[in-house]
């Protein structure tokens, strides 16, 4: 995340980093960039990332998942239809998407639902799917204003 945070802020743009306080001592190592929002857990962590435009997941491991399966599961429930962005550098993703693409076909996730996950190899197609982005699935609830809830 550091080297990222360090290109985007370097061409010029803001950064934002939300991290729980916990996690600083850990996370927080080197030299900070831009903008850092401190938060009490994980939960108000989602809560801060909701409030922005779209969301893009980077490689990463289980709490990148975490992040990234919530998002979708709040975009199918309505909650909210912003973009959910996969840099699938290296093929990353490939084998998750493979499974995604497998639970469709066997029934356990609707095309339509399946069409909120974008994902592209290299930053400059991902910038462009982003900008073309139109929410076109079904919603499972007709509620866009819902509230989340920290606990």
């Amino acid at each position: 995340m550091g080297l990222i945070s360090q290109a985007v802020h370097d061409s010029g743009r803001h950064v934002i980093g939300v991290i729980p306080k916990t996690l600083m001592p850990r996370e927080l190592t080197g030299e900070i960039v831009g903008e850092v929002k401190v938060v009490a857990d994980m939960h108000q962590r989602k809560a801060e990332m909701a409030r922005h435009d779209a969301f893009i997941a980077l490689p990463g491991g289980f709490g990148t998942l975490d992040e990234l399966f919530e998002v979708i599961i709040w975009a199918q429930l309505g909650i909210h239809d912003k973009p959910i962005e996969l840099l699938n550098l290296d093929e990353y993703y490939n084998s998750l998407l493979s499974f995604i693409d497998k639970a469709v076909e066997k029934g356990f996730i609707s095309p339509n639902a399946r069409q909120i996950i974008v994902s592209a190899p290299t930053t400059t197609e991902l910038v462009e799917k982003l900008e073309e982005y139109v929410p076109c699935h079904e919603r499972v609830a007709s509620k866009l204003n819902w509230k989340i809830k920290i606990f």
